[in-house]
């Protein structure tokens, strides 16, 4: 019973007579306002910008690119579709991938300059 008021007591107005002032419906929903600005400034727009960049370099493939696909297979490309690639894997073994399993693009100007 004690805690029953002791909880009703802190709910009253203070002793100065003027209630605590309420933020109405704006003051309610400023901190979830807020929460979804911050969400799409670190979580959305870089992934929006990371969903171009691979579009961007999926769009780019030739023939001849060194890439290496989402399960790790490193290859040449030798034939290009609008939905797939050849990918030739060692000699005389060449893979059909869809062409958007395509993770890197190791072009052979990158790569030295990584190993210098």
């Amino acid at each position: 019973m004690n805690f029953i008021s002791t909880v009703y007591a802190q709910d009253q107005a203070p002793a100065g007579g003027t209630p605590p002032s309420q933020g109405g419906v704006f003051g309610m929903f400023l901190p979830l306002i807020l929460i979804f600005i911050i969400f799409y400034f670190l979580i959305f727009r870089p992934q929006q910008k990371q969903q171009k960049l691979k579009q961007k370099m999926i769009a780019e493939l030739k023939r001849g690119d060194d890439v290496v696909t989402n399960g790790g297979i490193y290859g040449k490309i030798t034939d290009l579709a609008d939905t797939f690639v050849m990918l030739q894997v060692a000699n005389n073994v060449t893979i059909k991938l869809d062409r958007s399993q395509v993770n890197v693009v190791r072009n052979t100007s990158e790569t030295q300059m990584v190993k210098k």
